[in-house]
Order: structure tokens, then sequence, then C-alpha cells
């Protein structure tokens, strides 16, 4: 049945748009689960901002109200064709987040939302490497996404979830220690916070 609800909430918009409608009401809604790992970032207009796996845009509409070089990056062709009619101020590139064709050095800001638990372990690391690389030194890397909650009341919904809308690689990030990876990378950890029972987590992080 995931296979299946994943593939309809891809196909068709609005059935994407009211599971992830649902899904953030735990923290106040999509337009507020859209922007938690956005909270207390200095965005100036010519900060240079990636938003990884960007999909429709749903956070990039945020970023180009707040930066004017704003560029999405997502692998598939039918997300970027929305994106683009939805939020056509950014730039976009089609492209596999651990193959990112983008320069070294070249961004302020990579953010991304959502997305991380699509990907196997070995792929996880891969973009993450490949985040770093993309970063100016000093820039930050900022995301949400799934954890292993730690209030027990939040565990099976959570798990209702996953079981109707995700794959196997969401259980596994839930079993991976994010801060831990990123600092092996090369990252220092600013920021970290839990929502929904622990459901989710955000991170800020600073390329070293």
């Amino acid at each position: 049945m995931a296979t299946i609800l994943r593939d309809w909430s891809y196909q068709y918009q609005w059935l994407y748009d009211g599971i992830s409608r649902i899904a953030a009401l735990s923290v106040g809604g999509e337009a507020r689960f859209r922007q938690l790992a956005l909270q207390g970032l200095t965005i100036e207009p010519e900060t240079k901002v990636l938003d990884l796996c960007c999909g429709s845009g749903q956070t990039t509409q945020f970023l180009v109200k707040r930066s004017r070089n704003v560029t999405g990056l997502d692998a598939s062709p039918l997300s970027l064709q929305r994106a683009k009619k939805n939020v056509p101020e950014a730039e976009y590139v089609e492209a596999f987040a651990e193959k990112n064709p983008l320069p070294n050095d070249s961004f302020d800001l990579v953010h991304t939302s959502a997305a991380l638990h699509e990907m196997e372990p070995q792929q996880l690391r891969q973009i993450l490497e490949q985040v770093h690389r993309v970063l100016k030194p000093n820039g930050v890397f900022t995301m949400v996404d799934f954890h292993a909650p730690t209030n027990p009341i939040f565990i099976p919904g959570l798990a209702i979830f996953f079981w109707l809308f995700e794959t196997e690689t969401a259980w596994q990030l839930i079993k991976i220690n994010l801060t831990e990876l990123l600092e092996e990378i090369g990252f220092e950890i600013r920021h970290q916070q839990f929502y929904a029972g622990g459901s989710l987590q955000v991170i800020q992080a600073r390329k070293r």
C-alpha cells in the first residue's frame, strides 16, 4: 500500500499537498513546517541559497521572499516542472543530490526539507559530503526531517504514517545519528531542536 500511495502522491499534486498539510498539523501547519529549519538564520537579498531536493517548491517559495539568489535542485523532472510554475523567481537544476553538479564553495546556505529520509544510508553520506563541498567556508546547512520519537505517544502515529507513505529508508534514517555523521564529514553543529514529540528534528550546521 505504501508504494501505491507514494506513487499517487507524486503523480497528483492535490494528494501530495493534502498529505503535506495533514502531516504538518503537529507543528502548526505547513507554512510553519516549511520554515522550521530557517528559524534564526540571517538570509539577505544577496545570500546564495540552494534548496536541495526542492520538490515542487514548497520551501523555495519562502526562500525567494528573502533572497534573490535561490537555486532549487531536484532529480524529478515532474517536480521541477511544478516548481518552475509555482516559484518562477528561482533558478532550477535537474540532478541527483549525491551527484550535485554545482561548483565548489558556491553557496552561503543549503537547505533541505523532508527529503533525506528517502535516501539509502550510503547515498545519504554522499549527499551530505556534496553539501559540504558546495558550501562556502562557514556556510550553513539546515534541514528538517524525521527522528525517532522521544515521546512514546507519537510512536504509533509515526509508524502508521511510515507504513502508508514511506519505505524502509525512513526507518533507516531514524536510526542514524545525523549530528555525528555531519561532524564526521566536517560540519560544526550549531543547533538541533525536536518537534512533534521528537518525531521531527531540525539541524543547523556550519561548514568548518
